[in-house]
């Protein structure tokens, strides 16, 4: 089996102003505030990326986002795990002892337009974890 990388970091925030604004200014990280049709989801620059592919440029670090917290099984930051076949690695978190939380609809991951299908689930001692079938890359001149 690959290896699977942590690629992205979501944390809770009770109040997305006040965390943009701390986070901004200790350690200098940029954020955009997204609109309703993305669920106010805040993302979060932590380093440079490629302009073409979005990526981080520097090997190991990645970005992030905020989320409102509103649901006690979220209230903890958690990593998001990058998967060729989402659907696969949903049978293999069940079969290893997880639970699929899903997306909006329990159990059913949700299509995040231009970013990939994306499912969040508990691991074997209780943390809330989450896996990315990332969307095919496509350049800014494919566009």
């Amino acid at each position: 089996m690959n290896m699977n990388p942590v690629v992205h970091f979501e944390m809770p925030a009770k109040d997305k102003s006040r965390m943009r604004n701390f986070y901004e200014t200790a350690f200098g990280w940029q954020t955009e505030q997204l609109g309703k049709e993305m669920g106010e989801y805040v993302l979060v620059t932590t380093t440079e990326s490629d302009e073409k592919t979005g990526l981080p440029r520097r090997p190991g670090a990645i970005n992030g986002g905020f989320y409102e917290s509103t649901d006690p099984l979220l209230q903890h930051p958690s990593v998001v795990i990058a998967v060729d076949d989402i659907k696969e690695a949903m049978k293999r978190v069940e079969e290893a002892g997880g639970k699929v939380l899903g997306g909006q609809v329990l159990g059913k991951p949700d299509d995040i337009p231009g970013v990939g299908i994306y499912v969040s689930f508990i691991d074997t001692e209780g943390n809330r974890v989450s896996m990315l079938e990332p969307a095919p890359m496509q350049s800014k001149s494919e566009e």
